[in-house]
């Protein structure tokens, strides 16, 4: 048997490591919004503007300091898809959800306004970036928000065209700033940058590309960028291919398979890869520093396995990772949980999870 496969076969069977203990921080049966009245929300729900039925589940999420920000599935009824929360203190009340970085920045149909919220990062110096998928009338967009200068919006870059965008990472040199966005099911990825002000493609020679990617931490040059394709395989490539605006196909590295279809990875200060997977019930991991293995990082058992986004994770400027779950309690009313690790935990790499 090749290394590969049995790679894909320890996958599925490799036991549990010393589990990482996670807290509740907040628990919702229902999400709503944080109004300017009630009389606003009563407006909103007569005229179906808004339905609450309609917030499903958080996307993709970014942690820092004393917030964590939350973009959320969008359908015709949820009129704001990028949210705000306090973390500084627990509580087992259903706190409402703040528009972010205000009611008056998002509006669907409008250029100039946040439409549709996607991936998140927040990168060295505080800045919130927001990647906006747009709609039928508005080209998708890149924001940032100054988290350290009263919440300044700007209008980074319009990308070049109206596709299918979600999910994005940083890539912070002494020299620029770059951005890398998968294409959904295409054979490349957009590369932004800063310095430039400047989108371009890098075609990839493998098939059609999928929803998540990740990038390696500061430090491990040359960085490598992470990927899936819609066969569930994981590929990586080295950024410094992709800093460069070239044409030519490039040829990512073939690493292993998937047990399931990721739609969000992320990336340890360690080297440790996360992937939460579509329909799956489970958070894998894997230590980059050692041949693939993937393991349970986090599970959760009773989860209904019909949730198309179960999880989404994210770390803070400590190295903390923070999840949310949703559990739609075997068709019964959705219920949601922001979790975080407990402090006490020393380390985050690739161990399985429970919740207290």
């Amino acid at each position: 048997m090749t290394p590969f496969f049995v790679a894909i076969l320890l996958l599925g069977i490799s036991s549990l490591a010393a589990a990482t203990n996670f807290t509740k921080v907040f628990e919702w049966n229902e999400l709503d919004y944080e109004w300017p009245s009630e009389a606003r929300r009563s407006q909103a729900l007569n005229n179906g503007f808004f339905k609450p039925e309609e917030i499903i589940e958080p996307l993709y999420m970014a942690v820092y300091e004393s917030r964590v920000f939350l973009s959320l599935h969008r359908y015709g009824g949820i009129p704001v898809s990028l949210v705000s929360l306090p973390t500084s203190s627990a509580s087992s009340m259903s706190p409402k959800l703040p528009p972010f970085p205000s009611w008056d920045m998002h509006e669907f149909g409008n250029c100039n306004k946040i439409e549709m919220a996607r991936g998140l990062e927040v990168d060295s110096v505080g800045r919130l970036w927001v990647l906006d998928d747009g709609s039928s009338k508005c080209n998708s967009k890149i924001w940032t928000i100054d988290l350290t200068k009263n919440d300044q919006t700007k209008l980074m870059h319009q990308l070049p065209s109206i596709r299918h965008f979600n999910d994005l990472v940083l890539d912070e040199t002494p020299n620029d700033t770059f951005l890398y966005i998968p294409l959904w099911f295409q054979q490349s990825i957009s590369v932004f940058s800063l310095e430039r002000n400047e989108t371009w493609t890098a075609m990839m020679h493998i098939i059609k590309s999928s929803y998540s990617i990740a990038l390696s931490p500061n430090g491990q040059e040359p960085r490598q960028l992470y990927f899936c394709n819609n066969l569930n395989e994981l590929f990586s490539i080295s950024v410094t291919a992709l800093r460069s605006a070239t044409q030519c196909p490039l040829y990512p590295k073939l690493i292993a398979k998937w047990a399931g279809k990721p739609y969000r990875m992320m990336m340890d200060n360690h080297g440790t890869l996360y992937s939460a997977l579509f329909f799956h019930s489970y958070v894998l991991s894997w230590n980059t520093s050692q041949p693939f293995q993937g393991k349970r990082f986090y599970e959760f058992a009773s989860l209904n396995s019909f949730n198309t986004f179960p999880f989404t994770i994210a770390l803070d400027q400590n190295g903390t990772i923070w999840m949310t779950v949703v559990d739609t309690n075997n068709g019964e009313k959705p219920r949601y949980r922001l979790l975080k690790a407990s402090d006490s935990e020393p380390s985050l790499e690739a161990s399985s999870g429970k919740f207290n």
